[in-house]
């Protein structure tokens, strides 16, 4: 069932020029003028106020917050959904490519492990993630509804599953870089992992290893019981583990209260006049909007945004990293998905850097100055701020500059030609888009969780 519900009216111009006295200008009639400017803008892309999402069923979340936490999914218990996607570290791991298992240390001091590589790709913050979102992971490959997800082929989820953030969930514990780990492995407490040795295509026997683990545990026996008291545990799959840590997400990850909420709710006075300059940059001459839009403002569809590669690759491109291209391989498309990543929503980025799918960006301002001209932003690229255990692997070659370049988004083939102060504008718009309650996480997380490994 959809967790959030918006508007059905979009933001019109009625009333546009009834705007209060703004104290940072101290021009009412400017003021109002800009504001009639940007509703009327705003009103283009279908970014409508986004209304509370319903209460989730305590037991669920309650089983979902520990499921979270705790190391007891991961193949080696050492690594939990919260390495990732830390409360702590605005719901990632201020790494520009995830530290998967077998690492070293835990948060933004996260270490590789000895003959470990890094993750393809950058942990994503999971701020909102249940606002009914079409698409997971920056490929996009479990897509859909509640009532119809979509996943590659040879990805068969199971009957149960009641969101696509839920759909999500299932995915990692299957990965041997995020979670599941290499045959051969031990665990933290030097027993044999039992989830590594079974075929990467039976991702069925990994669920139900995974599930296994978590039953012979009695508190969370006792926690799945009072959160589905009509399931025989026999019935118990991970698909319920699942849904569970989706609605402890959608509980506590939702974030909906910035300034620009406020905006939308028809509180002129809730923006800077900069950041209202800027909203007039990203709705119109910038051409933002044109894929950050609806309510999240992004994750609704793909673009070649032209981003400089760096990784260990993954897929048909590797050692490149293709994106979309290896998704529903086979399947009509209108154009060439090589190099598309999901268009990241836009809510609370202030916090969620690195930035693009490869972190390849550490500030909102060096973002800014990628989009102002592509080309010249990509060609130029300086790797000397990544991770010295991730620099050596940036693509910077010709050959491989010329490829993304050859499928980069035509809205990004022209230089925006914004002014230093016209960027700083923009910035602060994207700041407007920060709920305050985002900024601390760290209450949700659990003093301990029911299999006692330690949380970070």
């Amino acid at each position: 069932m959809k967790r959030f519900f918006v508007s059905i009216a979009l933001l019109g111009l009625a009333g546009c020029a009834e705007s209060s006295f703004n104290n940072t200008t101290g021009n009412p009639t400017e003021t109002a003028t800009l504001d009639a400017q940007v509703r009327q803008l705003i009103g283009n892309w279908g970014v409508v106020p986004i209304l509370p999402i319903r209460a989730e069923n305590a037991a669920l979340v309650d089983l979902g917050r520990s499921l979270f936490f705790d190391k007891v999914l991961s193949g080696n218990r050492d690594v939990s959904c919260a390495t990732c996607h830390s409360p702590e570290l605005n719901l990632g791991d201020s790494h520009s490519l995830a530290v998967g298992t077998g690492g070293i240390s835990n948060g933004a001091t996260r270490l590789l492990g000895k003959g470990r590589q890094f993750t393809p790709r950058n942990a994503p913050a999971l701020f909102s993630s249940a606002l009914g979102m079409p698409y997971m992971f920056w490929d996009g490959r479990v897509e859909g509804s509640p009532q119809f997800i979509r996943t590659p082929a040879g990805l068969v989820l199971p009957g149960g599953i009641n969101s696509v953030l839920a759909a999500q969930a299932m995915i990692p514990v299957t990965n041997r870089t995020e979670m599941r780990g290499n045959a051969g492995d031990l665990d933290v407490f030097g027993a044999p992992n039992e989830l590594a040795p079974i075929a990467d295509a039976d991702n069925n026997a990994i669920w139900s290893a995974a599930m296994k683990r978590v039953l012979s545990i009695p508190e969370y026996l006792q926690k799945f019981q009072v959160a589905y008291p009509g399931t025989p545990t026999s019935l118990l799959g991970f698909q319920h583990a699942a849904n569970a840590m989706a609605a402890f997400e959608a509980q506590a990850f939702t974030k909906t209260n910035s300034a620009f909420d406020r905006y939308l709710e028809r509180d002129d006075n809730a923006l800077s006049v900069d950041a209202k300059r800027g909203a007039l940059l990203f709705f119109g001459r910038a051409l933002c909007s044109s894929c950050h839009n609806g309510p999240m403002l992004g994750a609704q569809s793909f673009a070649n945004v032209g981003v400089p590669q760096i990784g260990p690759g993954m897929g048909q491109a590797a050692p490149l990293d293709g994106g979309r291209e290896d998704v529903f391989s086979g399947q009509p498309r209108n154009t060439s998905p090589l190099f598309q990543f999901r268009i990241a929503p836009l809510r609370n980025v202030e916090l969620t850097a690195p930035y693009m799918h490869n972190g390849a960006y550490a500030t909102l301002e060096e973002v800014v100055r990628h989009y102002n001209n592509v080309d010249s932003a990509l060609k130029a690229y300086d790797p000397s701020h990544l991770d010295p255990a991730i620099r050596e692997s940036y693509h910077g070659d010709a050959t491989t500059i010329a490829k993304i370049q050859a499928t980069v988004d035509g809205r990004l083939r022209q230089s925006m030609r914004l002014t230093p102060e016209e960027q700083r504008q923009l910035i602060e718009f994207l700041k407007s888009l920060t709920d305050p309650s985002a900024r601390t996480m760290a209450g949700v997380v659990p003093a301990s969780v029911p299999s006692g490994l330690p949380i970070r």
